[in-house]
């Protein structure tokens, strides 16, 4: 009942100083008279006709009621209807910030079934790109927020090639106030401060109040809608929900403002349950489902309204297991004050493929601070970025031409039409057949692979036999045109999908994604890398596709997927200790050969369990170079570079200085031999806080002789003592805070293979302290990367690559066991 009459008083506040828009579009698409929806009045579509480009004039509604138990449902029964380019243009009074804000409904009117279409929605800034309204049965609302920098907005729809159909149920275009996403946003990987917020458009993913109800968008000076937490917490029983009926108090030139977010959010909270746990030492996490590939601008609202006094609540803050606030204390930051409203931004990215956005508030680790924490409301907004770059719009600016042409009618979209058909028409006769070995430069819209490398790229490979220059129409057959149920990954450069070619070849299919740079370096890297290398613990590159304004690789099949999936998060058969160690020993040959295999070093630089796949052997093969660089000159120690990687495997050192070396694969390697060792993921917020870091954990453990207790459980019992020593202080080693404290690859593959041997010999054949000695190695046999490395390459001129592994197994086998010694 307090709460009710709280949000009673609350609204009539709201009420009475609502902010009001400049510019204040609202239109009910499609239909024949006016909408009013929560004070706010809807136009009816006919009325800014004059306003619509578009080739015929379709009115559509329905009289289904599947849309009826949906926020503002009206909207949803009727739409526009475009049967080719069109747009909406809205006069712009006030140049800034505006809500773009997009209903769909896809429903069957007279010959039209809008289930069918697929379109494309943009603006001078790309927004929505090939909307599917089959894999959207239900409503959709989107959200965008975007800095106008014209005296008009145009709005335009175009259909998908194949689709002959787009359409729009309802439309919002409202000011609202510059500052709203304005100062600076803290970067928590690697460590900065990104100060183009003002500049950024933004689309809506998350919007949440922590332990209230639900805001509709009346309750909201500027119509935003708040959901409830409870779906997002991972356990709702580590947070109480709170509720305030005092005054906000909104300082007037420090923290939020009434747009920031309304008195509701900031009214009410979820604190950490303290009471009601023996364990103090815990972390209440909510999370979120998200794209991998984009950068996101997470917004965190706080205001507290549960201490009785200053200077009595502290709290950490973590995003996906990085810290973001560290023993923060309101009423500090809020000068002096109490129930004052503070928000913090952060920018983060999800590219390890989980596609999760965890954000947890955690007690401080003060002395004499009492274990508390609280938060109010949390957005999570998608950035629109392009090749890990903060450059806003430039990709729509280059891919979208075409979409732009129908903004400005029919006859230019025409000649841009015939452009592409020129273009096609050239390109083929350039490529010759699907099977042609050389490299065709991808350039489509002046959007050129060459860049500003002048080509260099281009003529590199054009003298490589790295593999088949595939069709696009090839390659959508083979994944039966890109079903979802054959994604088999997906990573930070798109999905990964099961392909098979029409002589039974089985492949894996990575497609980029054709509309924006996103991942282009990587792709470039790849192609470059994987044309010049040729390993059996490597993933070897077929070949690629650049047709269409695609970036699309083609790999070989691995059957058992990834080392990651055998560890932990899948239904596969638990694996012994035995593959264990064989599994890490191939990976270890496959970085070894990288490091050591040509004249200057090939860093990997973003080794983790999900980038080590597995074949129908159990083999395991080194993939994902996106993120590779070529070592440093024979004169220079490192390579200075911006940090790449993912977080939980990154090297320490490398990400203080920014100085890259082939330790840091070492360093990488060491958190995967930790990772094989206990099966559990290296980041895990919702775990006890010193247990959230898997590395620093087991070292820890280690350091307490108590290494058993953190081994997977499946394990247990299954493990020869000295195996695990010698496999426990080669992690150990490989995890050194320097590098130059850390083994080469070459000696973490001898360990490791020793440590096999251990688990398959009987007691005579081992002396007693050859545990211990292992560690001394002598120089000539310390060396043995360098004869490794000969050899595989021996082999691969050869063109006997396996033979060459059978060989250095046996000088392991003869060195390793003590009759050979």
């Amino acid at each position: 009942m307090q709460l009710f009459v709280l949000l009673i008083v609350l609204g009539f506040i709201y009420a009475c100083n609502a902010y009001t828009p400049v510019d204040n579009y609202l239109i009910d698409c499609g239909s024949s008279t006016n909408t009013t929806i929560d004070g706010r009045v809807f136009l009816q579509d006919l009325s800014v006709s004059s306003s619509v480009s578009t080739p015929e004039k379709i009115l559509a509604s329905t009289t289904s009621n599947s849309a009826s138990s949906f926020d503002n449902s009206e909207l949803y029964r009727t739409a526009r209807i475009f049967t080719g380019p069109s747009s909406y243009s809205f006069p712009i009074k006030k140049q800034g910030r505006h809500f773009i804000r997009l209903y769909f409904f896809p429903f069957v009117y007279q010959k039209y079934n809008l289930t069918s279409s697929k379109f494309s929605v943009s603006t001078e800034s790309f927004l929505l790109d090939n909307f599917d309204a089959q894999s959207n049965a239900g409503p959709v609302f989107k959200e965008y927020s975007l800095n106008i920098t014209s005296d008009t907005l145009i709005l335009g729809f175009t259909p998908w090639e194949g689709s002959s159909i787009a359409f729009v149920n309802a439309i919002e275009v409202v000011s609202v106030p510059d500052d709203l996403i304005g100062g600076d946003a803290q970067i928590l990987n690697p460590p900065g401060t990104y100060k183009g917020l003002p500049e950024e458009a933004l689309e809506l993913v998350y919007r949440v109040n922590m332990g209230g109800p639900k805001v509709a968008s009346s309750q909201d000076s500027l119509g935003r809608t708040w959901i409830p937490d409870q779906t997002f917490m991972l356990d709702v029983n580590l947070a109480n929900p709170k509720n305030f009926s005092g005054k906000i108090n909104y300082q007037k030139d420090e923290g939020a403002t009434e747009e920031t977010a309304p008195r509701i959010v900031y009214a009410t909270a979820r604190e950490l349950a303290t009471s009601d746990t023996p364990d103090e030492n815990f972390n209440m996490t909510w999370e979120f489902n998200v794209d991998s590939n984009p950068l996101y601008l997470v917004r965190l609202h706080f205001c507290d309204i549960v201490s009785e006094a200053l200077n009595l609540l502290y709290f950490n803050v973590y995003i996906n297991g990085l810290s973001a606030l560290r023993d923060v204390d309101l009423s500090t930051l809020m000068v002096n004050k109490l129930a004052a409203p503070y928000y913090a931004d952060f920018i983060v990215g999800v590219s390890d493929g989980s596609n999760k956005l965890r954000v947890s508030i955690g007690p401080s680790t003060l002395n004499s601070v009492k274990s508390d924490g609280i938060l109010n409301g949390l957005e999570v907004m998608k950035m629109n970025v392009s090749d890990g770059s903060f450059d806003v719009g430039s990709v729509a600016k280059n891919n979208h031409t075409v979409i732009l042409g129908s903004v400005l009618g029919a006859v230019a979209f025409t000649v841009i039409l015939a452009l592409v058909l020129a273009f096609i028409v050239q390109r083929r006769k350039m490529a010759g057949n699907q099977h042609s070995k050389s490299w065709v430069p991808f350039s489509v819209f002046g959007f050129s692979i060459a860049g500003s490398s002048k080509g260099s790229m281009i003529s590199s490979l054009q003298h490589t036999d790295m593999g088949l220059q595939f069709s696009f129409i090839v390659l959508q057959e083979a994944t039966q045109n890109f079903d979802e149920n054959q994604v088999i990954g997906v990573g930070g450069f798109g999905k990964v999908y099961k392909g098979i070619l029409r002589d039974g070849t089985k492949v894996a299919v990575k497609r980029g994604n054709p509309k924006s740079q996103q991942g282009l370096r990587e792709f470039r890297t790849e192609i470059d890398l994987l044309s010049r290398l040729r390993h059996r613990h490597l993933v070897s590159l077929i070949g690629y596709c650049d047709e269409r304004n695609e970036m699309i690789l083609v790999y070989e099949y691995m059957e058992k997927g990834t080392l990651k999936g055998h560890l932990y998060g899948s239904d596969f058969p638990h694996l012994s200790w035995k593959q264990r160690l064989e599994i890490c020993i191939g990976s270890a040959k496959g970085l070894h050969y990288l490091h050591t295999g040509s004249a200057k070093a090939i860093i990997h630089r973003d080794v983790k369990s999900a980038n080590i796949l597995l074949d129908e052997n159990l083999m395991a093969k080194v993939a994902d170079f996106g993120l590779s660089k070529t070592g440093p000159e024979l004169d220079q120690t490192h390579v200075s570079t911006a940090v790449k990687g993912s977080f939980g495997y990154l090297d320490p050192e490398y990400f203080r200085r920014q100085q890259l070396t082939e330790k840091s694969d070492v360093y990488s390697f060491g958190v995967v031999l930790i990772e094989v060792l206990c099966a559990r993921p290296v980041i895990d917020p919702t775990r006890p806080r010193e247990m959230v870091n898997l590395a620093e954990w087991v070292m820890k453990m280690m350091k307490k002789g108590e290494l058993e207790q953190v081994i997977d459980p499946h394990l247990a019992g299954k493990i020869k003592s000295d195996s695990l020593r010698k496999f426990a202080e080669t992690a150990e080693k490989c995890l050194s805070e320097y590098g130059v404290d850390r083994p080469a690859m070459g000696d973490v593959l001898w360990n490791l293979d020793y440590a096999l041997q251990l688990q398959e010999a009987g007691p005579s054949e081992l002396e007693d302290d050859s545990v211990n000695r292992i560690s001394e190695l002598p120089s000539q046999v310390r060396n043995i990367g360098t004869f490794d490395s000969a050899a595989l390459e021996e082999g691969l001129a050869a063109n006997i690559g396996d033979d060459s592994e059978v060989s250095m197994n046996r000088v392991f086998s003869q060195l390793i066991k003590s009759e050979g010694r």
